[in-house]
């Protein structure tokens, strides 16, 4: 597989490419039409310069970082130096150039990352849709080029998503809060691993939910997802390389399968025939904590709570600078009361405990990553009932992981004839290491039916 990072940073190690060249090329992707609207601001000056340098280290025999001069996407949110994070909002137009690069930052700066640019997101992180009407709504780049529509990117990290599937990037660094990674990556046939939240900083990043935001990453591979997790977080992955035949997984009677559209359906059926086919043991469960989340956050969300409390201030000086959709939300905060607040945050405690115990024994769940493909954009744009039912859709399988402060990966599953299909294969707090190393082995029982990823940077 020399279409991923792995292994095209592999081929620079061994003379076949250059990292000049392979950021000239990333540099003109950014540049053309797959990636419209993608970037906020770009980097391409200090890259070439971080990938030549890689080019001299070669040429003098030293051993190369594992990124090897390869270019990486940033979301607005995170802080790299010399430049404003703005959360891709008018509201932070006044941001001051970056001090020093965020922690996260400085994790790919060491493992020889070549910022490419801040990506283009949904204001704030606060949408599982992608649609932004400060800089524009990048196009998802993937269906286009099956059906001529414009459809949604996917949200919050919509710009990233689009810069990888478009060639600008073989990865982007980006949030999590309620499946901010895992839609867009789903929805453009991607990989996307939110880790355990713990696992890796946020020093240095715009807050949505202080309680859920997660840094992770949005890759071409699951090897990739573990190459970039062990950058992030610092640590070494555990793979055991058990075959899929001594796995258990589950599958969720409910909530998880409710609303698939027919080509979600179809995705979904059919990989489960072939991982049984495979040899891994799947069995249909109750997971009955799944359907108290309703319950639990009735009045009011920590996103809410959490976000009014960073933003309060700023709106009230500069409203008129938020989307009205973000700050709408947001406000929705401004009305849970502090023992509100409380009651979610043990409430959440307790059924955290309660679907510990419903998962036990098994090394993943299985479900679709999101229940439906990607919607046209026009109609979320001209709708606010269009676009808070479809975020409410896209969001609500994703979002039980963060509450769960789990772990969960989407890998592609559909075939190239159909609209791109996420599976999540996800489990409790820490399991990061069994979620990958169980993806690394669907992947491989998945590829026989699949084309390979990067399908708008490869034609």
């Amino acid at each position: 597989m020399t279409h991923d990072l792995t292994g095209t940073a592999d081929a620079v190690r061994a003379g076949a490419a250059s990292a000049t060249g392979l950021m000239q090329a990333s540099i003109e992707a950014a540049n053309g039409s797959a990636c419209t609207r993608a970037f906020v601001r770009t980097f391409f000056e200090s890259a070439l310069t971080q990938a030549m340098a890689v080019d001299l280290q070669l040429e003098a025999g030293l051993p190369l970082p594992p990124l090897a001069g390869l270019a990486i996407s940033v979301k607005d949110l995170f802080d790299v130096q010399g430049f404003p994070s703005t959360g891709a909002s008018r509201a932070m137009s006044d941001a001051k150039p970056a001090e020093r690069d965020c922690l996260a930052v400085q994790r790919l700066r060491r493992a020889g990352a070549a910022l490419i640019g801040h990506c283009n997101m949904s204001e704030f992180a606060f949408s599982g849709v992608g649609i932004n009407p400060h800089y524009g709504t990048p196009r998802n780049p993937v269906t286009l080029k099956l059906d001529k529509k414009p459809r949604i990117p996917g949200g919050s990290t919509s710009g990233g998503a689009v810069s990888v599937a478009g060639g600008a990037a073989w990865a982007t660094l980006g949030s999590d809060t309620g499946g901010s990674i895992r839609i867009p990556a789903a929805l453009q046939g991607l990989v996307g691993f939110k880790n355990t939240k713990r696992l890796t900083p946020l020093d240095g990043a715009i807050p949505l939910s202080q309680s859920l935001d997660t840094a992770c990453a949005i890759t071409l591979s699951v090897r990739d997802a573990v190459l970039l997790h062990e950058i992030l977080s610092d640590t070494r992955v555990q793979l055991t390389h058990r075959p899929l035949r001594q796995r258990r997984f589950a599958v969720a009677r409910e909530l998880m399968q409710d609303g698939m559209d027919a080509t979600v359906a179809t995705a979904f059926e059919r990989t489960l025939a072939q991982l049984r086919e495979a040899g891994a043991q799947i069995e249909e469960i109750s997971i009955g904590p799944l359907l108290e989340l309703g319950k639990l956050l009735a009045r009011g969300s920590l996103p809410a709570a959490e976000s009014w409390a960073w933003h309060r201030q700023r709106i009230s000086e500069r409203e008129a600078d938020y989307d009205p959709r973000v700050v709408q939300r947001i406000r929705t905060g401004e009305h849970m009361s502090a023992a509100d607040y409380i009651d979610v945050v043990n409430g959440r405690s307790a059924w955290i405990t309660r679907m510990q115990a419903a998962l036990q024994g098994v090394d993943a769940v299985l479900s679709p990553t999101v229940p439906i493909v990607a919607p046209e954009i026009a109609p979320l744009v001209a709708s606010d009932e269009h676009f808070f039912a479809a975020n409410s859709l896209l969001l609500r399988n994703t979002a039980v992981v963060n509450m769960l402060d789990g772990c969960a990966l989407s890998l592609p599953c559909h075939t190239s004839r159909e609209m791109p299909v996420g599976l999540m294969v996800w489990n409790t707090a820490l399991q990061d290491d069994t979620v990958l190393d169980a993806g690394l082995q669907i992947e491989a029982a998945l590829a026989p039916h699949r084309q390979p990823p990067a399908l708008v940077a490869a034609t």
